[in-house]
């Protein structure tokens, strides 16, 4: 069985669109839903879908919601999603059909922007994207190299993490540690997930430096962890390739601002973590122009 797991905190208004697209996957293969979620909003929602379970997230964080859960779920590939996000009718049986391969233990799906591309945010979450993360992860995924997966849409063989550290990113330490014991990454590009991004600068550096700062103790836990999020690794594998994305001076200016736009972002999260000793930690922080 496969037991599909969704993480979501006051998602009272996107949870029912995206269940419907779970409820409605074109697959064989049998499933159950589990919402796990701390509001009583989001939990009534999720129960008025028939066939929908609810697990009662004590509201410390997704990290520690999945830690709880990987104890209790019985499904034999356990695949996460978000409250705020919905997934293309054949997702599901995309991510399946990588497992055929007993050497795959954790699989990846392809964000997509829901955001329209004559905004400069709304650009940048699809050059992002496109030329970011599914360029980065197609490319590793063909040649059996690790990558880091995506929290809106990854799957995983059961039984073999049991917990994960709370303060960093888990869809990076999760695929790592399959990865460590031999196992597999694919990268399922047909599996897509569409993602509703920020529409206002503060948000869009708000839910960056906590993405990047989710990455700054991953080799405290994993030394030879091979990292992908890193200012320079956006510069070797990132700068040439994203000039090939805007179609018009407009995009091409664009894209000269999402350059200087990740570096303040960058010096920024440097500032925060050097001088005010601030540091990641696992905790619900809604981003509001994304809902």
């Amino acid at each position: 069985m496969i037991s599909i797991i969704v993480t979501a905190f006051k998602e009272e208004k996107t949870i029912g669109k995206c269940l419907e697209s779970i409820l409605s996957q074109k697959t064989k293969e049998k499933y159950e839903i589990i919402v796990a979620c701390p509001d009583e909003e989001t939990k009534k929602i999720a129960l008025s879908y028939k066939g929908v379970k609810h697990f009662q997230d004590p509201g410390k964080g997704k990290s520690f919601a999945l830690n709880l859960l990987f104890k209790k779920i019985k499904g034999d590939i356990l695949i996460f999603t978000d409250g705020d996000v919905y997934l293309d009718e054949n997702a599901i049986a995309e991510i399946i059909q990588k497992f055929q391969d007993p050497k795959v233990g954790f699989v990846g799906g392809r964000v997509v922007s829901q955001n329209e591309k004559n905004t400069m945010l709304g650009y940048w979450s699809h050059l992002l994207a496109d030329i970011g993360a599914h360029r980065t992860r197609l490319k590793r995924s063909n040649r059996e190299e690790f990558f880091e997966c995506s929290g809106y849409l990854m799957a995983m063989r059961s039984g073999i993490i049991k917990e994960i550290p709370l303060d960093v990113a888990e869809d990076s330490i999760m695929p790592y540690y399959f990865f460590k014991k031999g196992y597999k990454i694919k990268y399922a590009e047909q599996a897509k997930v569409f993602v509703k991004n920020p529409t206002e600068f503060r948000d869009w550096l708000k839910q960056r430096k906590r993405t990047a700062k989710a990455h700054t103790k991953l080799d405290i836990y994993e030394p030879d962890f091979p990292k992908m999020k890193s200012f320079k690794n956006e510069i070797v594998e990132g700068f040439f390739p994203i000039w090939s994305y805007p179609r018009t001076p407009k995009e091409l200016f664009w894209t000269q601002a999402l350059c200087l736009a990740r570096l303040y972002m960058w010096l920024s999260l440097k500032y925060e973590e050097k001088v005010k000793k601030k540091s990641y930690i696992d905790g619900w922080d809604r981003v509001e122009s994304t809902k």
